[in-house]
């Protein structure tokens, strides 16, 4: 401390000495310390003038971010913000929000403009009421000769579509089809597909879009559940058609595409070919407007637990999705976008399709995803964004390295689903420039998008503006996904790092707020949680669980229910999932829990696809006893040779849990972790010794 002290008092005579001129041997240091003097008379002015410049910068920037903040989302969003700075700021030890802000303001700032440009362009097609068809046909008059979609060797310009769309709708016009009657599409990927639904919603009909991998019960279902007057197929779909004629109403009409020149001879199947030929391709009067809020088409979600639901879309909830990737994920009029997904889904049919439809950008479109053809293909058609979901990217990174995994025009890839375990090695490899992972349900209004590139996260939240867009995540119970509340009986949101479930306030006519839900009333109302932060609010549970970082980075973590409980600890099975992926050089798994008789919990069991043996037992166990703690290490594998999965390429995790590990009905070969730490052939006296707890496992 004297040392200190003293040191002190020598600068401050040093100081003084200086101001005096005394301790100055000659001219020369007479002058400096003149200089020096000066300086430090000078000094207090010159900080005091920096300060007051970069105060006055600060509370110009924050004035203009108030009165954004103020004019798009209300003065009540711009008091939250300020409270919760002010709170931020006491409760976060000062320094460390401060630190938080700093670092994440670039991020934010950037999306927030974004995002304000957005709610421009969304309130003033709403201000106008317009519908997806009236603003692709101002694209239509922009540039009638550009290419539109590009299929195969096929070409569709824009006036194509528009025309071909125009006949769809003369067709169903003349067949007495109006505003409200629902048609359902069951057609393969192709220019038709987009161009017929574009026509029917001209009418105001709704379009309820088929899944085309749904055989017998479900498509059963997913007709009936959304009350089709009538069924658009194509003929290589028609013996799927035929196997539930006798479970459709008798009402239900039906027409049909013909496919590579071939058709069916079904008189019951009105020739769709024939019908367009013979009319007119301008464009149809109608007697009732279709307006911005109207409903356009049903998506169904992807099935992996249950039947199909159909999710309702309406034209503002279309155009929102499309245009947000749009905005945040930096597309641009002139891109050319490479979607080999399915078009019944919402991330092909609807974020690619939207932006042809909306921005007038060309799209090129396949009829099935190949992960062989996925970069030469980009190549071919000189894409500059491309798109992925689920384990697509898993597929492509499987297959043996070629020159055009590098030889395309990519600036960037977008989708969701790449997992954080592989999204270096993807980029690394395909020379990727920026990836654009975005995160949301079909039916949610919880969705958004990696705005700056940030390796695996699918998303953010802003810790400094949180209240701009009203998302959060609040603590469930792992296992059923019930939210845990406090003792006024409100949700308890997560702290960084905490896993939660990941929900958004619902706000009604808010197409970027709203809920529409499902067409099934009572589906709906199950992923809907009130009483969330005050009473009678309410939101939309997305059912998946998210971890948010200190800077409001988002990363998922599981689905509530995949996540079991075994030896007292809570496994994931999407964390397993992607640990023996990688194990077992990128084959399909997909990992769930099973209960063993007389044994608390769920013990863990992988299905994994090897058609060809070619599976080494021996390096799975190895490899899972080094990456996974005991708990988590799956003590049944299970081997498939045939493959049923989803249109977004997941495993149908639900039926493969209800068959368990019941070596008596399974066919395939199932294997067990035995006390030696390897897997060993389960058979069913060995079955009957776990689940009378003669063998422990």
């Amino acid at each position: 401390m004297d040392k200190k002290i003293n040191g002190k008092i020598t600068e401050i005579r040093q100081s003084e000495d200086l101001e005096s001129g005394k301790g100055v041997d000659n001219e020369e240091q007479k002058r400096e310390s003149a200089t020096r003097r000066k300086s430090l008379k000078t000094r207090p002015v010159r900080v005091l003038v920096r300060w007051l410049l970069v105060m006055t910068t600060v509370l110009a920037i924050l004035a203009a971010l108030s009165a954004v903040v103020w004019f798009f989302l209300g003065w009540k969003s711009l008091v939250q913000l300020i409270l919760v700075a002010i709170v931020a700021y006491v409760a976060a030890g000062k320094w460390r929000w401060f630190y938080v802000a700093l670092m994440t303001a670039p991020r934010d700032i950037k999306a927030l403009y974004k995002y304000i440009r957005l709610l421009i362009q969304i309130k003033s097609w709403q201000r106008k009421d317009v519908t997806l068809v009236d603003i692709f046909r101002q694209n239509v008059k922009k540039h009638p000769h550009k290419p539109c979609i590009l299929f195969e060797d096929e070409e569709w310009n824009f006036a194509q579509v528009e025309e071909f769309s125009n006949k769809i709708a003369n067709v169903f016009k003349s067949h007495g089809y109006k505003k409200g009657d629902i048609v359902a599409l069951f057609l393969e990927n192709r220019p038709e597909f987009i161009a017929t639904w574009l026509g029917l919603s001209k009418l105001g009909v709704i379009i309820p879009l088929i899944n085309t991998n749904q055989r017998l019960d479900s498509l059963v279902h997913s007709i009936t559940i959304a009350r089709s007057q009538a069924v658009i197929f194509g003929s290589d779909l028609s013996d799927a058609i035929i196997d539930v004629l006798e479970r459709i109403e008798s009402k239900v009409a039906l027409y049909q595409f013909s496919c590579n020149d071939k058709c069916s001879n079904d008189q019951r199947f009105r020739n769709l070919n024939n019908l367009l030929d013979n009319t007119p391709g301008t464009l149809p009067t109608i007697s009732e407007k279709v307006h911005h809020h109207d409903q356009l088409v049903y998506i169904y979600t992807s099935g992996t637990t249950g039947l199909p639901k159909a999710a309702v879309i309406n034209n503002s909830r279309f155009i929102f999705i499309a245009a947000a990737i749009h905005w945040l994920a930096g597309f641009k009029s002139s891109d050319c976008f490479y979607t080999p997904l399915p078009l019944y889904h919402t991330a092909g049919g609807c974020m690619s399709t939207g932006q042809m439809l909306l921005y007038g950008a060309t799209l090129v479109i396949r009829k099935k995803f190949s992960a062989s053809a996925y970069f030469s293909e980009c190549s071919k058609y000189n894409c500059t964004v491309a798109q992925y979901i689920g384990e697509m990217c898993r597929y492509i990174l499987a297959v043996p390295p070629k020159p055009t995994d590098t030889q395309h025009h990519l600036r960037m890839i977008y989708g969701n689903g790449l997992r954080p375990q592989i999204w270096s090695e993807f980029v690394e490899r395909f020379k990727i420039p920026k990836v654009a992972e975005f995160y949301g349900a079909t039916e949610g209004n919880a969705n958004i998008v990696n705005v700056d590139n940030t390796m695996g996260a699918i998303g953010f939240v802003s810790r400094i503006i949180p209240s701009v867009y009203p998302i959060s995540i609040i603590k469930v119970d792992p296992q059923s996904g019930e939210p845990i509340r406090d003792v006024k009986g409100l949700c308890i949101p997560c702290k960084p790092n905490e896993p939660g479930v990941f929900i958004g306030k619902i706000i009604p006519n808010n197409p970027s707020r709203a809920f529409l839900g499902y067409v099934d009333a009572e589906a709906s109302k199950k992923k809907v949680v009130t009483d969330v932060f005050q009473k009678g609010d309410k939101a939309f549970l997305s059912g998946d669980i998210l971890v948010a970082d200190e800077f409001g980075n988002l990363f998922f973590k599981d689905r509530t229910g995949d996540t079991f409980r075994w030896k007292g600890e809570n496994v994931s099975t999407s964390e397993v999932e992607a640990v023996l992926s990688n194990i077992i050089s990128y084959k399909d798994v997909v990992v769930y829990g099973v209960e063993i008789r007389g044994q608390e919990g769920r013990a863990g069991m992988a299905a994994i696809f090897d058609p060809d043996g070619t599976l080494s037992l021996s390096l799975l166990a190895e490899g899972t006893k080094k990456a996974l703690p005991f708990y988590a290490r799956p003590i049944f594998i299970r081997i498939l040779k045939k493959l049923d999965m989803t249109g977004t390429y997941k495993l149908k995790k639900n039926d493969l849990q209800k068959e368990g590990f019941n070596a008596n009905e399974i066919s395939d070969d199932i294997y067990y972790l035995d006390n030696t730490g390897a897997y060993s052939l389960l058979t069913p006296d060995i079955y009957e010794k776990i689940n009378s707890g003669t063998i422990r496992v």
